[in-house]
């Protein structure tokens, strides 16, 4: 396989896999994770959501940084 796309596409292919598929994670759990936030309103969820779908993994990163509501409450430590 090395002989057919080189040894540099071979080590692209390596590292660009992995971050797609991280990249794609990450969307669909800020996606998740907007749809079943009970902290935002209906407008606001559909905003978001319809963020997340158009804008793709710029839209998944502005939710996680600006949209997701700050926890209210302090975690217990188990």
């Amino acid at each position: 396989m090395i002989a057919i796309i080189g040894l540099s596409g071979f080590v692209l292919l390596l590292f660009l896999v992995p971050l797609a598929l991280l990249f794609t994670a990450f969307w669909i759990w800020m996606l998740v994770d907007a749809i079943q936030n009970k902290g935002l309103t209906d407008g606001e969820k559909v905003g978001w959501i319809l963020a997340i779908v158009f804008l793709h993994f710029l839209g998944a990163l502005l939710y996680f940084f600006i949209g997701r509501p700050k926890r209210t409450t302090p975690l217990t430590a188990t």
